[in-house]
């Protein structure tokens, strides 16, 4: 729609410039197929790795694991007590909100407070029209787990306020424990949905069910009601308004 083309699957495997344009080597992962691609620039927003250089670690006695990231116990503290490491330069998502929890609790936890994060209820957001947003776990990895699973979808085309901005591309989708309905993962691709993701994150920390956020009142027309129907489907098998 947007003349956008995804390449899934697909390793980089060099690149270069030629005068005013760039040619892109690619190579399937799974056949081996090569193919090169010509385009006008080359955005690299992949692959970040931490940045510790100019530290003084090793002087310390803090060894960097295979991935140069500063290992860290359950209090953020590493291997030397007086020292601690939170954010990009440790394990776990490279995500500005990420940084700021540990910081956070890191603090509380010298001050002798509980020290206590859900990786699982760190939310990702990718800022792009239309919005995508995600938290917790996919159909993927759950099918890995061999956790049974329950799928509810409400596209923002049935959803009033999207109608009305003219803004329906997308939807909500909500992954329930099948046994329980615990909510198990939350992903959104539409309008706002790096607004929307936080009221999953929250139903996630507190354990919540797809019912549980099914039978809470949401306002009139917001896209936040398109994510009430996806748990109201996650829940009952159906959504209300579609």
């Amino acid at each position: 729609k947007q003349g956008l083309k995804f390449k899934l699957g697909t390793k980089v495997m060099a690149a270069s410039r030629n005068g005013d344009s760039v040619t892109v080597s690619v190579e399937n992962a799974k056949s081996g197929e090569k193919e090169e691609l010509q385009c006008d620039a080359l955005l690299v927003c992949v692959g970040r790795r931490p940045y510790t250089e100019g530290l003084g670690l090793e002087a310390v006695g803090i060894v960097k694991d295979d991935r140069g990231r500063i290992p860290v116990n359950a209090t953020f503290q590493t291997v030397v007590p007086s020292i601690y490491a939170i954010g990009d330069c440790i394990h776990g998502p490279m995500l500005a909100h990420k940084a700021e929890d540990e910081g956070l609790i890191t603090i509380e936890g010298i001050n002798g407070g509980h020290v206590h994060i859900d990786y699982n209820c760190v939310p990702s957001v990718v800022y792009t029209h239309p919005e995508v947003a995600w938290v917790g776990k996919t159909e993927e990895v759950l099918k890995q787990e061999g956790v049974a699973y329950k799928v509810g979808k409400f596209p923002f085309l049935a959803n009033s306020r999207a109608k009305t901005n003219n803004d329906t591309d997308g939807f909500v989708k909500v992954l329930a424990d099948q046994a329980t309905d615990r909510v198990l993962g939350t992903h959104i691709i539409g309008p706002a949905a790096g607004e929307l993701i936080n009221e999953a994150v929250l139903a996630m920390e507190y354990g919540a069910s797809a019912e549980d956020i099914a039978r809470v009142c949401h306002a009139h027309p917001t896209c936040a009601e398109a994510l009430r129907e996806a748990n109201v489907a996650a829940a009952f098998g159906k959504p209300i308004n579609f």
